[in-house]
């Protein structure tokens, strides 16, 4: 059994990192996994319910260690993958543009022009 994709969104919150969708040998599809930030690094956390007493079970689960192990370092690896690609849009997005901006030429001189929702005082 091969894990064939892995999708994960992003969210930031204090412990909780990521949610995450595999999916096994093109046919089989694990929703809900939670990448968590915890005291010894991120782990993969499998989709659970609550139970009646409060506890947690898992909906589904690696059987053995060496599948948990392959899980695992797939989806951290498709986590780090995110992360990367969030962090290099957001650096692309904050680099001033090489081009002469337009309104340069534009002759406003002033912040009031430029914003649709001022009103100038006279």
């Amino acid at each position: 059994m091969k894990i064939t994709e892995v999708r994960v969104s992003l969210c930031n919150e204090e412990r909780l990192k990521a949610f995450a969708n595999i999916t096994f040998d093109d046919e089989f599809v694990v929703r809900g996994l939670k990448v968590i930030e915890g005291h010894n690094g991120f782990f993969v956390s499998m989709p659970s319910r609550r139970r009646s007493d409060g506890t947690y079970q898992d909906i589904a689960h690696p059987i053995n260690n060496a599948m948990r192990t392959m899980l695992e370092e797939t989806v951290l690896a498709a986590y780090e993958e995110q992360l990367k690609l969030a962090q290099d849009r957001s650096e692309a997005s904050n680099e001033p543009s090489s081009e002469p901006s337009s309104d340069s030429d534009s002759g406003s001189d002033t912040e009031a022009d430029s914003d649709p929702g001022s009103e100038r005082q006279s």
